[in-house]
Protein backbone atom coordinates (compact mmCIF):
# COMPACT_ATOMS: atom_id res chain seq x y z
CA UNK A 1 0.00 0.00 0.00
CA UNK A 2 3.23 2.18 0.36
CA UNK A 3 3.42 4.54 2.90
CA UNK A 4 0.75 7.04 4.62
CA UNK A 5 2.83 9.74 3.16
CA UNK A 6 2.20 8.69 -0.42
CA UNK A 7 -1.51 8.75 0.43
CA UNK A 8 -1.56 11.79 2.24
CA UNK A 9 -3.19 15.14 0.86
CA UNK A 10 -1.90 17.44 3.57
CA UNK A 11 1.04 17.07 5.05
CA UNK A 12 2.94 18.90 8.56
CA UNK A 13 6.42 18.83 9.20
CA UNK A 14 8.13 19.73 12.13
CA UNK A 15 11.27 20.66 12.84
CA UNK A 16 13.32 21.10 15.95
CA UNK A 17 16.02 23.81 16.69
CA UNK A 18 18.86 21.19 16.99
CA UNK A 19 17.61 21.20 12.80
CA UNK A 20 17.63 24.29 12.53
CA UNK A 21 20.73 25.86 14.11
CA UNK A 22 24.10 24.60 14.97
CA UNK A 23 26.39 27.53 17.34
CA UNK A 24 23.98 30.21 16.54
CA UNK A 25 23.46 29.62 12.67
CA UNK A 26 21.42 28.23 10.46
CA UNK A 27 22.60 24.97 8.94
CA UNK A 28 21.56 26.18 5.71
CA UNK A 29 22.52 23.28 3.59
CA UNK A 30 20.27 20.68 6.07
CA UNK A 31 16.94 23.16 5.70
CA UNK A 32 18.01 22.82 1.61
CA UNK A 33 17.87 19.13 1.63
CA UNK A 34 14.44 19.47 3.47
CA UNK A 35 13.41 22.25 1.08
CA UNK A 36 13.70 19.62 -1.96
CA UNK A 37 11.71 17.00 0.08
CA UNK A 38 9.13 19.40 0.22
CA UNK A 39 9.35 20.40 -3.21
CA UNK A 40 8.85 16.64 -4.47
CA UNK A 41 5.54 16.55 -1.97
CA UNK A 42 4.32 19.62 -3.57
CA UNK A 43 5.07 17.98 -7.51
CA UNK A 44 3.11 14.99 -5.98
CA UNK A 45 0.41 17.38 -5.40
CA UNK A 46 0.29 17.40 -1.51
CA UNK A 47 -0.22 20.20 0.65
CA UNK A 48 2.65 21.17 3.19
CA UNK A 49 2.94 23.03 6.28
CA UNK A 50 6.40 23.64 8.18
CA UNK A 51 6.45 24.06 11.63
CA UNK A 52 9.88 25.01 13.02
CA UNK A 53 11.52 25.40 16.01
CA UNK A 54 14.86 27.55 15.89
CA UNK A 55 14.03 31.27 16.60
CA UNK A 56 15.60 31.46 20.23
CA UNK A 57 18.80 29.26 19.39
CA UNK A 58 19.39 31.91 16.06
CA UNK A 59 18.42 35.03 18.27
CA UNK A 60 20.75 33.69 21.47
CA UNK A 61 24.12 35.06 20.14
CA UNK A 62 22.64 39.06 18.73
CA UNK A 63 21.53 39.31 22.41
CA UNK A 64 25.13 40.44 23.81
CA UNK A 65 24.47 38.16 26.35
CA UNK A 66 25.21 34.88 28.55
CA UNK A 67 22.47 31.97 28.63
CA UNK A 68 19.19 34.03 28.43
CA UNK A 69 17.20 31.84 31.30
CA UNK A 70 14.66 34.82 31.89
CA UNK A 71 12.02 34.97 30.10
CA UNK A 72 11.72 38.24 28.52
CA UNK A 73 15.15 37.17 27.72
CA UNK A 74 14.02 34.43 25.19
CA UNK A 75 11.34 36.40 24.27
CA UNK A 76 14.40 39.36 23.24
CA UNK A 77 16.05 36.39 21.57
CA UNK A 78 13.40 34.86 19.84
CA UNK A 79 12.28 38.60 18.41
CA UNK A 80 15.91 38.82 17.02
CA UNK A 81 15.89 35.09 15.73
CA UNK A 82 12.66 34.74 13.90
CA UNK A 83 13.73 36.79 10.68
CA UNK A 84 17.10 34.94 10.52
CA UNK A 85 15.23 31.55 10.79
CA UNK A 86 12.60 32.63 8.11
CA UNK A 87 15.52 33.92 5.71
CA UNK A 88 17.03 30.84 5.64
CA UNK A 89 14.02 28.73 5.13
CA UNK A 90 12.58 30.47 2.34
CA UNK A 91 16.10 31.02 0.62
CA UNK A 92 16.30 27.13 0.82
CA UNK A 93 12.35 27.39 -0.63
CA UNK A 94 13.18 30.21 -3.64
CA UNK A 95 15.23 27.75 -6.18
CA UNK A 96 11.94 25.21 -6.06
CA UNK A 97 9.55 28.24 -6.55
CA UNK A 98 8.07 28.21 -3.05
CA UNK A 99 7.07 30.71 -1.43
CA UNK A 100 7.53 30.66 2.44
CA UNK A 101 4.53 32.37 4.24
CA UNK A 102 4.94 33.00 8.31
CA UNK A 103 2.44 32.06 11.06
CA UNK A 104 2.99 32.69 14.79
CA UNK A 105 0.60 30.99 16.92
CA UNK A 106 -0.14 31.23 20.53
CA UNK A 107 -1.89 28.56 22.87
CA UNK A 108 -4.79 30.36 22.51
CA UNK A 109 -5.02 30.39 18.93
CA UNK A 110 -5.58 26.09 19.02
CA UNK A 111 -7.16 26.29 22.04
CA UNK A 112 -9.89 29.05 21.43
CA UNK A 113 -12.57 28.42 18.95
CA UNK A 114 -12.95 31.84 16.91
CA UNK A 115 -9.09 32.26 16.85
CA UNK A 116 -9.06 28.61 15.52
CA UNK A 117 -11.27 29.32 12.86
CA UNK A 118 -9.42 32.68 11.70
CA UNK A 119 -5.89 30.90 11.47
CA UNK A 120 -7.52 27.59 9.91
CA UNK A 121 -9.04 30.21 7.14
CA UNK A 122 -5.61 32.01 7.13
CA UNK A 123 -3.78 28.66 7.17
CA UNK A 124 -5.75 27.35 4.06
CA UNK A 125 -5.97 30.45 1.99
CA UNK A 126 -1.90 30.25 1.86
CA UNK A 127 -2.32 26.45 1.06
CA UNK A 128 -4.90 27.44 -1.71
CA UNK A 129 -2.22 30.17 -3.16
CA UNK A 130 0.79 27.60 -3.28
CA UNK A 131 2.67 28.77 -0.88
CA UNK A 132 3.75 26.70 2.34
CA UNK A 133 3.03 28.67 6.34
CA UNK A 134 6.42 28.08 8.40
CA UNK A 135 4.97 28.14 11.54
CA UNK A 136 6.65 28.80 14.81
CA UNK A 137 5.17 29.85 18.53
CA UNK A 138 5.08 32.98 18.77
CA UNK A 139 7.79 33.17 21.72
CA UNK A 140 7.95 37.37 21.39
CA UNK A 141 4.58 37.29 23.16
CA UNK A 142 3.41 34.29 24.90
CA UNK A 143 3.82 33.91 28.30
CA UNK A 144 4.50 30.66 30.68
CA UNK A 145 1.20 30.34 31.58
CA UNK A 146 -0.15 30.61 28.31
CA UNK A 147 2.37 28.56 25.84
CA UNK A 148 3.12 25.14 24.50
CA UNK A 149 6.71 25.17 25.24
CA UNK A 150 7.54 22.59 22.61
CA UNK A 151 6.53 22.81 18.91
CA UNK A 152 5.82 19.13 18.67
CA UNK A 153 2.21 19.38 20.49
CA UNK A 154 2.06 23.01 18.29
CA UNK A 155 2.78 21.20 15.37
CA UNK A 156 -0.10 18.75 16.38
CA UNK A 157 -2.22 20.82 16.64
CA UNK A 158 -1.73 22.37 13.73
CA UNK A 159 -2.15 19.21 12.31
CA UNK A 160 -5.54 18.76 14.16
CA UNK A 161 -6.76 22.17 13.03
CA UNK A 162 -6.29 21.55 9.36
CA UNK A 163 -7.33 17.75 9.41
CA UNK A 164 -3.71 16.77 7.83
CA UNK A 165 -3.47 13.22 6.89
CA UNK A 166 0.13 12.83 8.20
CA UNK A 167 2.44 14.22 10.70
CA UNK A 168 6.19 13.85 11.22
CA UNK A 169 8.68 14.66 13.50
CA UNK A 170 12.03 14.66 12.59
CA UNK A 171 13.86 13.68 16.04
CA UNK A 172 17.59 12.37 17.21
CA UNK A 173 16.02 9.02 16.94
CA UNK A 174 14.76 6.97 14.00
CA UNK A 175 11.61 6.47 16.36
CA UNK A 176 10.13 4.86 19.80
CA UNK A 177 12.14 1.47 21.29
CA UNK A 178 11.29 -0.25 24.17
CA UNK A 179 13.18 1.18 25.90
CA UNK A 180 15.87 4.18 25.69
CA UNK A 181 18.81 2.39 23.08
CA UNK A 182 21.63 4.43 24.18
CA UNK A 183 21.44 2.96 27.81
CA UNK A 184 19.87 -0.26 27.13
CA UNK A 185 21.26 -2.41 23.97
CA UNK A 186 18.52 -4.80 24.49
CA UNK A 187 16.01 -1.80 23.68
CA UNK A 188 14.18 -3.20 20.35
CA UNK A 189 12.37 -0.66 17.56
CA UNK A 190 9.04 -0.37 16.76
CA UNK A 191 7.65 0.17 13.41
CA UNK A 192 4.11 0.52 13.77
CA UNK A 193 1.36 1.54 16.98
CA UNK A 194 -1.86 1.16 16.14
CA UNK A 195 -3.02 2.23 19.68
CA UNK A 196 -1.08 4.54 22.61
CA UNK A 197 -1.48 3.51 25.67
CA UNK A 198 0.63 3.80 29.24
CA UNK A 199 3.03 2.00 28.17
CA UNK A 200 4.32 3.92 25.59
CA UNK A 201 4.54 6.70 27.76
CA UNK A 202 6.63 4.97 30.11
CA UNK A 203 8.90 3.78 27.24
CA UNK A 204 9.09 7.73 25.59
CA UNK A 205 10.12 8.31 29.36
CA UNK A 206 11.39 12.17 30.43
CA UNK A 207 10.78 15.31 28.24
CA UNK A 208 14.62 15.92 28.36
CA UNK A 209 15.78 18.08 25.79
CA UNK A 210 17.47 16.33 22.39
CA UNK A 211 20.26 18.58 22.34
CA UNK A 212 21.74 21.93 24.21
CA UNK A 213 19.11 23.92 21.94
CA UNK A 214 16.00 21.89 21.58
CA UNK A 215 13.05 21.87 24.26
CA UNK A 216 11.28 18.60 23.19
CA UNK A 217 11.88 14.69 23.71
CA UNK A 218 10.57 11.15 23.11
CA UNK A 219 7.78 12.39 25.40
CA UNK A 220 6.52 15.37 23.44
CA UNK A 221 6.34 13.57 20.87
CA UNK A 222 3.92 10.97 21.60
CA UNK A 223 2.14 13.78 23.97
CA UNK A 224 1.62 14.71 20.28
CA UNK A 225 1.35 11.61 18.38
CA UNK A 226 -1.46 11.24 20.73
CA UNK A 227 -3.42 14.88 20.04
CA UNK A 228 -2.75 13.65 16.38
CA UNK A 229 -4.06 10.17 16.96
CA UNK A 230 -7.29 11.86 18.23
CA UNK A 231 -7.78 14.12 15.44
CA UNK A 232 -7.52 10.41 12.60
CA UNK A 233 -3.91 11.88 11.52
CA UNK A 234 -0.91 9.20 11.72
CA UNK A 235 2.36 10.63 12.80
CA UNK A 236 5.76 9.49 11.92
CA UNK A 237 8.77 9.65 13.89
CA UNK A 238 12.01 9.12 12.44
CA UNK A 239 15.65 10.58 12.30
CA UNK A 240 15.74 14.54 10.84
CA UNK A 241 19.63 14.48 10.56
CA UNK A 242 20.44 13.56 7.26
CA UNK A 243 20.07 15.18 3.97
CA UNK A 244 17.00 14.17 2.90
CA UNK A 245 14.56 13.49 5.69
CA UNK A 246 11.09 13.53 4.29
CA UNK A 247 12.98 11.20 0.95
CA UNK A 248 14.51 8.57 3.24
CA UNK A 249 11.09 8.26 5.20
CA UNK A 250 9.55 7.94 2.11
CA UNK A 251 11.40 5.25 0.76
CA UNK A 252 10.87 3.38 3.50
CA UNK A 253 14.07 3.95 6.32
CA UNK A 254 13.05 2.98 9.85
CA UNK A 255 10.42 5.00 11.77
CA UNK A 256 7.77 4.56 13.96
CA UNK A 257 4.27 5.00 12.68
CA UNK A 258 1.18 5.78 14.88
CA UNK A 259 -1.62 5.26 12.96
CA UNK A 260 -4.78 6.03 13.93
CA UNK A 261 -8.49 3.59 12.53
CA UNK A 262 -10.06 6.28 11.32
CA UNK A 263 -9.43 8.90 8.96
CA UNK A 264 -9.26 13.25 9.93
CA UNK A 265 -12.63 13.76 8.50
CA UNK A 266 -14.62 10.78 10.38
CA UNK A 267 -12.24 11.95 13.57
CA UNK A 268 -13.69 15.47 13.39
CA UNK A 269 -17.00 15.06 12.45
CA UNK A 270 -17.10 12.35 15.94
CA UNK A 271 -15.53 15.14 18.07
CA UNK A 272 -18.27 17.57 16.31
CA UNK A 273 -21.29 15.14 17.63
CA UNK A 274 -19.81 14.47 20.60
CA UNK A 275 -18.52 17.69 22.55
CA UNK A 276 -20.54 20.72 20.76
CA UNK A 277 -23.04 22.43 23.31
CA UNK A 278 -25.27 24.80 21.29
CA UNK A 279 -25.23 28.26 22.46
CA UNK A 280 -27.83 29.28 19.78
CA UNK A 281 -29.51 28.40 17.11
CA UNK A 282 -29.45 29.28 13.40
CA UNK A 283 -32.62 28.67 11.54
CA UNK A 284 -33.34 27.52 7.91
CA UNK A 285 -35.70 27.03 5.67
CA UNK A 286 -36.46 23.92 3.55
CA UNK A 287 -34.36 24.41 0.63
CA UNK A 288 -31.23 24.99 3.06
CA UNK A 289 -32.43 21.81 5.10
CA UNK A 290 -32.54 19.58 2.08
CA UNK A 291 -28.71 21.12 1.30
CA UNK A 292 -27.00 20.18 4.52
CA UNK A 293 -28.53 17.15 4.23
CA UNK A 294 -27.11 16.33 0.95
CA UNK A 295 -23.46 17.57 2.73
CA UNK A 296 -23.54 21.22 2.17
CA UNK A 297 -22.16 24.00 3.96
CA UNK A 298 -24.87 26.50 5.52
CA UNK A 299 -25.38 29.42 3.13
CA UNK A 300 -26.45 33.06 4.07
CA UNK A 301 -29.54 32.32 1.29
CA UNK A 302 -30.70 29.57 3.11
CA UNK A 303 -30.83 31.33 6.58
CA UNK A 304 -34.77 32.42 8.06
CA UNK A 305 -33.34 34.34 11.73
CA UNK A 306 -31.33 33.08 14.64
CA UNK A 307 -32.23 32.24 18.06
CA UNK A 308 -29.96 33.24 21.12
CA UNK A 309 -27.07 35.53 21.40
CA UNK A 310 -23.55 33.94 20.35
CA UNK A 311 -20.17 34.79 19.45
CA UNK A 312 -18.23 33.72 16.38
CA UNK A 313 -16.81 30.65 16.73
CA UNK A 314 -19.53 29.56 19.29
CA UNK A 315 -21.49 26.48 18.83
CA UNK A 316 -24.85 26.73 17.67
CA UNK A 317 -28.06 24.30 16.25
CA UNK A 318 -29.62 24.04 13.21
CA UNK A 319 -32.73 24.24 13.34
CA UNK A 320 -35.62 23.81 9.98
CA UNK A 321 -38.64 24.90 9.23
CA UNK A 322 -40.60 22.89 12.06
CA UNK A 323 -38.11 24.13 14.66
CA UNK A 324 -36.59 21.26 15.22
CA UNK A 325 -32.59 20.71 15.64
CA UNK A 326 -31.08 18.73 12.11
CA UNK A 327 -27.25 19.52 12.78
CA UNK A 328 -25.33 21.38 14.97
CA UNK A 329 -21.93 23.07 14.09
CA UNK A 330 -19.25 26.13 14.23
CA UNK A 331 -20.72 29.80 12.80
CA UNK A 332 -17.88 32.33 11.07
CA UNK A 333 -20.48 34.99 12.33
CA UNK A 334 -21.76 36.08 15.45
CA UNK A 335 -25.52 35.94 16.04
CA UNK A 336 -25.75 39.90 14.46
CA UNK A 337 -24.28 39.29 11.78
CA UNK A 338 -25.88 36.04 11.01
CA UNK A 339 -29.20 38.18 11.31
CA UNK A 340 -28.04 40.70 8.75
CA UNK A 341 -26.96 38.38 6.20
CA UNK A 342 -30.52 36.24 6.58
CA UNK A 343 -31.80 35.62 2.77
CA UNK A 344 -28.51 37.01 1.40
CA UNK A 345 -26.92 35.59 -1.74
CA UNK A 346 -23.22 35.49 -1.53
CA UNK A 347 -22.11 38.83 -3.76
CA UNK A 348 -24.53 40.25 -1.27
CA UNK A 349 -22.36 39.51 1.70
CA UNK A 350 -19.55 42.62 1.71
CA UNK A 351 -22.76 45.01 1.12
CA UNK A 352 -24.33 43.95 4.24
CA UNK A 353 -21.58 43.45 6.34
CA UNK A 354 -19.19 46.01 5.35
CA UNK A 355 -16.59 43.96 4.69
CA UNK A 356 -16.23 41.14 2.63
CA UNK A 357 -16.82 37.69 4.91
CA UNK A 358 -16.71 34.29 4.17
CA UNK A 359 -19.29 32.74 2.12
CA UNK A 360 -20.89 29.91 4.42
CA UNK A 361 -22.13 30.92 7.86
CA UNK A 362 -21.06 27.45 8.82
CA UNK A 363 -18.91 25.55 6.68
CA UNK A 364 -19.88 21.56 6.18
CA UNK A 365 -16.35 20.82 7.79
CA UNK A 366 -17.35 22.47 10.87
CA UNK A 367 -21.09 21.05 10.66
CA UNK A 368 -22.58 17.21 11.77
CA UNK A 369 -26.01 16.33 11.19
CA UNK A 370 -28.50 15.25 13.90
CA UNK A 371 -29.40 16.45 17.55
Amino acid sequence: MGSPLDRARRIVIKTGSALIAAKGAPRRDWIGGLAADIAALRAAGKEVVWVSSGAVALGRPHLGKGSQKKLEEKQAAAALGQPLLMSAIADALAPHGIKAAQALLTLEDTERRRRWLNARATLDTLLAAGAVPIINENDTVATEEIRYGDNDRLAARVAQMLSADVLVLLSDIDGLYTADPRKDPAATHIAEVLELTEAHDAMAGSANADSGVGTGGMATKIAAAKIAFGAGCATAITLGDRPHPIEALRSGERATWITPSVSPDTARKAWLKGHLTPEGAVLVDTGAMGALLKGSSLLAVGVTGVEGRFEKGAAVAIKGPDGDVIAKGVTAYDAADVQRLAGAHSDDIEARLGYRGRPAIIHRDDLVLGS
